[in-house]
Parts: C-alpha cells; sequence; structure tokens
C-alpha cells in the first residue's frame, strides 16, 4: 500500500471515517481537503447493486454537467470525407481515418475520448482489445458514434460527460475542479446521480446504490450515505 504524505495525513483527520455524510456536509468537505498545489479535480466514485455480467446491467450512458467538469477533453474523430474538416472545425484536436488507425495500433494514445462516425465502426473493429481495455471504444449508448460528429464534439467540449459501469459494478467520474465552489460542484454531483438513478435496471435487486464516495484527485475519500444522496436527488 502507497504511503501517504503529510498533507494527505493532516486532510485525513477532517474526515470521520466512522460517519457517512450528507451531500452538502460531503461538497463542503471535499474542498478542505486539498493537498496538491495544482487545482485538483473532484471525483465521484459509486459502487452499484449491479451485475455488470448480464448486459441488461452494464451501465452506461452519458450527461451534461451544467458547469463542466473544468477538464480539457482530447477528443479524436474518426470519420472521413467532409466530415474532417466538420470535426476539426467542431472542436477535435485529431480528425482522420485509417492514419489514426495505424497509430493506435503502434502504441498511440494521447487522446481521451474517440467519436466515430457510423461508417468508421466496422474499421474500428480491429481497435477493439486496445480500446475496449481503456474504456475508449466508441459506443452509440455513450453518444460517441453518432452521423453528427460536430454536436457530439461540441457537447463533449462543454462539459458532456461519458460513463460506463466497470466490472466490480463500480463507476469513477470527475464532477469539477476544486476551485468551482461548492454550489457548482454540488450542482454537477447532483445531475450525475439523478442520471445514474434514471439508468437503474429492473432486474437490479436490492440496494441500488451500495457506496458513493467524494474525494480531490489526491485526497481522501469522504463517505456519504446512500440514503441521504438518493434523498438529496429526489
Amino acid at each position: 500500500m502507497a504511503k501517504h504524505g503529510k498533507k494527505y495525513a493532516e486532510a485525513a483527520k477532517l474526515i470521520n471515517r466512522e460517519k457517512l455524510y450528507d451531500v452538502k456536509e460531503a461538497v463542503e468537505l471535499v474542498g478542505k481537503t486539498k493537498t496538491a498545489k495544482f487545482t485538483e479535480t473532484v471525483e465521484v466514485a459509486l459502487r452499484l447493486g449491479v451485475d455488470p455480467r448480464h448486459a441488461d446491467q452494464q451501465i452506461r450512458g452519458t450527461v451534461v454537467l451544467p458547469n463542466g467538469t473544468g477538464k480539457t477533453v482530447r477528443i479524436l474523430a474518426i470519420t472521413q470525407g467532409d466530415n474532417i474538416e466538420k470535426a476539426k472545425a467542431a472542436g477535435a484536436d485529431y480528425a482522420g481515418a485509417e492514419e489514426y488507425i495505424t497509430q493506435i495500433q503502434q502504441g498511440w494514445l494521447d487522446f481521451d475520448l474517440v467519436i466515430a462516425t457510423p461508417d468508421m465502426m466496422p474499421k474500428l473493429g480491429k481497435l477493439g482489445k486496445i480500446l475496449g481495455t481503456k474504456g475508449l471504444m466508441p459506443n452509440p449508448k455513450s453518444g460517441t458514434v453518432t452521423p453528427n460528429i460536430e454536436t457530439a464534439i461540441q457537447e463533449f467540449k462543454k462539459g458532456k460527460l461519458a460513463f460506463r459501469v466497470d466490472k466490480l459494478g463500480s463507476i469513477h467520474v470527475p464532477i469539477g475542479k476544486a476551485d468551482f465552489g461548492q454550489d457548482k460542484i454540488e450542482e454537477n454531483f447532483k445531475v450525475f446521480i439523478d442520471q445514474i438513478i434514471k439508468l437503474k435496471p429492473a432486474t437490479s435487486k436490492g440496494q441500488y446504490l451500495k457506496t458513493v464516495a467524494l474525494s480531490l484527485t489526491m485526497g481522501p475519500g469522504i463517505k456519504l450515505d446512500p440514503a441521504l444522496v438518493t434523498k438529496y436527488v429526489g
């Protein structure tokens, strides 16, 4: 287990490990746990009462955070013809077809998101193992396979967030920066959790929100009470 530094230890003292916090308390507290010299990201970690081995319980989707994530997203658009220039004009950092597929096969991964037009998906199949393991494979459910590539790029640049549950039933996403202030973080948190609750599968039994935690990039986790989170969003 990694040994944490003095600042982390000081921040951890602010948190009552025996307590499950409500949303307002947790958001206020996360702002006090700053340990890094850079502006840290506020992150949410969830564990859901789903079994991702079943197709209908593989939670994934998108949400537009009202205040964005504060993160600059590097977008690779895989498309062809006129759409290449349209993608660049919309804000894509890279746009093209075979040349980028070849670069990825050779190990290039200097991007955060891949958006593709449907006509390119057969060619992207060969990248399944590379992109799939990193959660970067375009998918219609996450809004990253679309004929309207311009709109998709613009939305993701503004703060649209794609998320998916992992093999353990967990989701980990950024919901803003430490300097956003409490109101903006709360607003983003509420919109994100609301979307997660809307995606609850009918086949999910028992408690759906099992654990909810907030943290800064380099800071300790703050556990929230799942029942209070659900009530707050509702």
